[in-house]
C-alpha cells in the first residue's frame, strides 16, 4: 500500500502546487451534481484514499462473511427458527446487503480517487445506503419491542407469531423504501460527498426543499427509533430489577441464602441478553451519528464542513454492519451451539444451551413466586 501511495502522493503534491481541486478528476458527467462547496479545496492526499479503500474492503470482508454466517446458522437451525428470529435474520440481511452493494463500488473508487461510475450509479449507491441503514435501525426498534413484550408484559403479552413478524418486516421495509425513494422525485438529492468516492444526501444546498427532507428524516429515521428504543430498555431493566428485589425478599423471608429457581435463573440470562442488544443499538448509533452531525452542519451552516470529514462519515457508518454478527455471535448461547456444531474450527467457546435468543424469549419477569405466608 505505500508503494501505491509514494507516486500518487507526489501527484498531490504538484496538484496542491497548481491550485487544483478535489472535483478536478470528477467526471464531466457528473458536474452538475457537486455543489460549489466542494471547489474550494484541493485535492485529498492519496494516502486517505488508500487508507479508506483498504479499511472498506476488510469490513466488507468481515461484514460479509458475519452476517451470512447469521443467517445461515439461523435459518437452518430448528431451534432457532422462532417468529421472534426473524427479525434477527432480517438485520443480519439488511447489513450484508449494505456492505455487499456499497463496499466494492467505493473500494474501486477510493482506487480511481474520485466516483468514476457515473450519476445514475451515485444516485443508487446513496439510495441503498439510506435505505439499508434505516431497515436495520428499524429492525432494531422491531427487536427492542419484542424483548419489551416478552419481559415487562410477560404472561399478558400476545406472543409474535410468524404472521406478526413477517407483517413487522413489511412495514419496516415498506416506510424504508418510501424515505429512501423520496429525493428520486425532488425531495433532496443524491450527490457525491466531499471525498468525491461515495455518495449520499444533499446537505449543502441552500433550499426549504432540500434541508426539510433532512429534518423530517432523522426525526423518523433517528430520533424517533432512538427515543422508542430508550423507552422499552428503560423498563425493561426496572422489570428485571424489581424481579430480582422480589426474589430476594422472598428468600429472606424463608431463611435461605437465595431463590435461584430455574426462572430465576432464565431471567438472569434475559437480563444478559437485553444488555446485549442494548450494547449492539448503541454501537449502531455511534455508527451513524458521524453522519447525522455532518448532515446537519451542512443544513445549518454551523462550521465548515473538508471533503477529509466525509470520510469518518462514511467509515464509521458502514462499520455498524460488522459489529452485530460479532456481538451476536459472542453472546448468543444457542448461535454459539449451532456455531460450534456446523463450523467447529470458527467456535470460541464451549456451547451452551440455555433455550434462549437475543430476539426471542420465553421467560416472563411477570410470574414471579408467590411470598410464603
Amino acid at each position: 500500500m505505500v508503494a501505491f501511495a509514494e507516486p500518487h502522493f507526489q501527484a498531490w503534491v504538484q496538484s496542491a502546487a497548481t491550485n487544483l481541486t478535489v472535483v478536478d478528476k470528477v467526471p464531466p458527467e457528473m458536474l452538475h451534481m457537486v455543489d460549489a462547496h466542494w471547489y474550494q479545496f484541493p485535492p485529498m492526499n492519496p494516502l486517505w484514499h488508500s487508507l479508506l479503500g483498504f479499511a472498506i474492503f476488510v469490513l466488507c470482508f468481515i461484514s460479509l462473511v458475519g452476517n451470512g454466517m447469521v443467517m445461515y446458522i439461523f435459518t437452518n437451525t430448528k431451534t432457532l427458527r422462532t417468529p421472534s428470529n426473524l427479525l434477527v435474520v432480517n438485520l443480519a440481511f439488511s447489513d450484508f446487503l449494505m456492505m455487499f452493494t456499497m463496499g466494492p463500488p467505493m473500494v474501486y473508487n477510493c482506487y480511481h480517487e474520485t466516483w468514476s461510475l457515473g450519476p445514475f450509479a451515485c444516485e443508487v449507491y446513496g439510495m441503498f445506503g439510506s435505505l439499508f441503514g434505516c431497515v436495520s435501525i428499524w429492525s432494531m426498534t422491531m427487536i427492542a419491542f419484542d424483548r419489551y413484550n416478552v419481559i415487562v408484559k410477560g404472561l399478558s403479552a400476545k406472543p409474535l407469531t410468524n404472521n406478526g413478524a413477517l407483517l413487522q418486516l413489511f412495514l419496516v421495509w415498506g416506510s424504508s423504501l418510501g424515505w429512501t425513494l423520496a429525493p428520486f422525485f425532488g425531495w433532496n438529492r443524491y450527490v457525491p460527498e466531499g471525498n468525491m468516492s461515495a455518495c449520499g444526501t444533499d446537505y449543502l444546498t441552500d433550499t426549504l426543499l432540500s434541508r426539510s427532507y433532512i429534518l423530517v428524516y432523522s426525526i423518523f429515521v433517528y430520533f424517533l427509533p432512538l427515543l422508542l428504543i430508550i423507552y422499552s430498555y428503560i423498563f425493561i431493566i426496572k422489570a428485571v430489577s424489581a424481579h430480582e428485589k422480589n426474589m430476594r425478599e422472598q428468600a429472606k423471608k424463608m431463611n435461605v441464602a437465595s431463590l435461584r429457581s430455574s426462572d430465576a435463573q432464565k431471567t438472569s440470562t434475559e437480563m444478559k441478553l437485553a444488555k446485549v442488544a442494548l450494547v449492539t443499538i448503541s454501537l449502531w448509533f455511534m455508527a451513524w451519528t458521524p453522519y447525522l452531525v455532518i448532515n446537519y452542519t451542512g443544513i445549518f451552516k454551523t462550521a465548515p464542513i473538508t471533503p477529509l470529514a466525509t470520510i469518518w462519515g462514511s467509515l464509521f457508518a458502514k462499520a455498524n454492519a460488522v459489529y452485530n454478527p460479532i456481538v451476536y455471535g459472542i453472546s448468543h448461547p444457542k448461535y454459539r451451539a449451532a456455531l460450534y456444531q456446523k463450523f467447529p474450527s470458527l467456535s470460541c467457546t464451549d456451547s451452551v444451551d440455555d433455550g434462549q435468543s437475543v430476539a426471542s424469549g420465553t421467560t416472563t419477569v411477570a410470574s414471579e413466586d408467590k411470598p410464603s405466608a
